[in-house]
């Protein structure tokens, strides 16, 4: 937990979105509500994500005299939060929620702990009861920050309407710096109507949170020295390589060094998915050849990743194979947490990339990996991506190669968790940089459709499906609402085979075939369902249809479309590794794991 212990202001004359003179003084006092509102405003918040309630009236009449922000009024409270996440993932900015006390509160905690393990900044405001009946089990009363303790970056309660501002302040600038996270700011009723003069700090310092954002120059140049001898190289990178905007810089570095690349679940797209040099995702659900290229290297770097079980399986059988690892990460945490490694750069992933680039255009080529390169591409061979094909059922695999074919791999993919999440992950080739929105520490069933119009409200012109499973789907499916509301043209991808997909796979492996509450029977009419919110809905059974209904969706450029597929009941994700195994000891479909 951060200790505030000195917070500096400084003041500067500038208008607001409402024509407000920011950080000076107001000329007379106002509610704490409008301060809320005026803060936010100074923050440039294009929209916050929320649902009415009774602590929060006062901000919501606030919010109504207002024109600097567009508020969206989702269905329910964790729906405010995931979309708010959704919009932070896309867009880099600090993600807004509103939500009220008790349970509105208690809602929100799904949402705030997925931004959590994901690391997105988020500032979610909570009301709460007025401060007198704090502790009294008042009406719709929740210790918001006892409850939120584990899951967030950081807590606020405010018990003065003048340290409304100043919380906001630090809020927004823990979310955002460092290993970003969310922040939530919980505020009584009663000091939403207090008033008080207004001003907005220009800037903020907390002597006890300094991120470190430049890497250590010795370190970085030993890393490129590394680098230049290896025989086997590879580069990891992971969610905090997209957060941190390192990207372009990384794609310089393996260009320049001609190595081979992999991402895992959530930095996909971190690195040209095209690419002849990508070598996949790896880990749990990763590709043959990045698992075996990921245990058998002999120099492998880290950026913005954090080595966890389902990326490298077994720790132990990971250590088997001796290897020099370089780890980068603005986290000094996460750092040999769970491997110990033998070069540690504590900096912004940007930064560090950026230095290193710089250092290669004085530095001698790299060694010759030609004997690497061509036992990766055998490795290549072995899976590729390769399914049973049919042409009386569909397989969900073919319905994502045809969805990435269609969008021309130029959309923003949700998902929700589960099978079609492992599917998605493994057969949209994702060629930019937050462009693949799902959670993926918590793995949270039923973000899908509210990341979907978190991306959306992001960019109004983009194309934004979810892909999804009939579980998942069901969730949040009252979202449909909130789609109707703001004429949100988001494509649902639903792949369809009536189980619980991810559990049915891991009942037939490991329970022997016990399919223990794992089929799902009274499923709605989805179609029906769809068009009841005034949406389009389609249902797709035979494989010979699936491209033009994809095409005839896309084609509805101002539409919501649900497509209910009907897919493969037993299908499985393959590769998999089990829990408790390493690397390359994967399971593969039978035809090829006999080989």
């Amino acid at each position: 937990m951060l200790r505030v212990l000195q917070l500096l202001v400084k003041n500067q004359g500038f208008m607001d979105s409402n024509g407000h003179h920011a950080n000076e003084t107001s000329a007379k006092p106002i509610t704490g509500a409008e301060i809320v509102i005026r803060c936010l405003n100074e923050e440039k918040v294009k929209f916050v994500f929320g649902y009415p309630g009774g602590a929060v009236l006062h901000i919501y009449d606030a919010i109504y005299k207002q024109n600097g922000f567009k508020h969206i009024l989702v269905r329910h409270e964790q729906a405010a939060v995931h979309a708010a996440d959704a919009y932070s993932r896309a867009t880099g900015e600090v993600g807004v929620a509103l939500v009220t006390s008790g349970p509105g509160a208690t809602n929100a905690i799904t949402g705030i702990a997925t931004a959590y393990m994901d690391s997105i900044p988020l500032v979610v405001i909570s009301g709460q009861v007025p401060v007198p009946a704090i502790g009294m089990d008042a009406f719709q009363e929740v210790d918001m920050v006892g409850i939120t303790r584990p899951c967030v970056k950081h807590n606020f309660l405010v018990k003065d309407v003048k340290d409304i501002a100043a919380t906001l302040k630090k809020a927004f600038y823990i979310a955002a710096t460092g290993r970003p996270g969310p922040v939530v700011v919980d505020i009584p009723k009663d000091i939403t109507a207090h008033t008080a003069d207004y001003m907005y700090p220009k800037s903020v310092e907390m002597r006890s949170y300094n991120p470190i954002l430049k890497g250590h120059s010795g370190q970085i140049k030993k890393a490129v020295k590394l680098l230049l001898g290896a025989k086997r190289p590879m580069i990891y990178t992971g969610g905090g390589l997209v957060l941190g905007n390192g990207a372009e810089e990384l794609v310089k570095l393996a260009r320049a060094l001609n190595y081979p690349v992999t991402n895992t679940l959530m930095g996909l797209g971190g690195y040209p998915a095209t690419d002849k040099q990508f070598v996949g995702m790896l880990g749990m659900q990763g590709t043959y050849e990045a698992n075996m290229a990921m245990q058998n290297c002999d120099v492998l770097i880290a950026v913005g990743a954090r080595f966890d079980d389902r990326v490298i399986g077994n720790p132990a059988h990971f250590a088997s194979q001796k290897r020099t690892i370089i780890h980068v990460d603005v986290d000094p945490s996460s750092i040999s947490k769970r491997v110990k490694v033998d070069v540690p750069i504590v900096g912004d992933v940007h930064s560090v990339l950026a230095e290193m680039n710089h250092i290669l255009t004085e530095e001698k080529a790299s060694s010759d990996i030609s004997d690497w390169w061509k036992q990766i591409n055998e490795w290549r061979l072995v899976h590729g991506g390769r399914y049973e094909q049919s042409d009386t059922v569909i397989k969900p695999q073919y319905v994502i190669e045809k969805l990435w074919e269609v969008t021309k791999g130029d959309a923003y993919i949700t998902s929700d968790v589960g099978q079609h999440q492992m599917w998605a992950a493994q057969y949209y080739k994702f060629d930019k940089p937050r462009r693949w929105i799902n959670s993926g520490g918590l793995g949270t069933m039923g973000v899908g459709l509210p990341y979907a119009m978190g991306c959306q409200f992001a960019d109004k012109n983009a194309q934004v499906a979810c892909v999804t499973g009939e579980g998942s789907i069901q969730m949040n499916i009252q979202e449909l609402s909130t789609c109707a509301q703001y004429h949100l043209p988001i494509k649902v991808i639903l792949l369809n085979n009536r189980y619980l997909g991810m559990v049915r796979q891991w009942q037939e492996f490991f329970y022997e075939n016990r399919y223990s509450e794992s089929y799902m029977d009274s499923l709605p009419d989805f179609v029906k369902l769809a068009e009841s919110y005034g949406h389009v809905g389609i249902q797709i059974t035979k494989p010979s249809d699936v491209e033009g209904a994809l095409k005839e969706a896309f084609a509805k450029k101002d539409k919501f479309v649900f497509m209910d597929f009907i897919t493969e009941q037993s299908e499985n994700v393959f590769p998999m590794v089990e829990n408790g195994k390493g690397l390359s000891q994967m399971e593969l479909p039978k035809a090829m794991g006999d080989k």
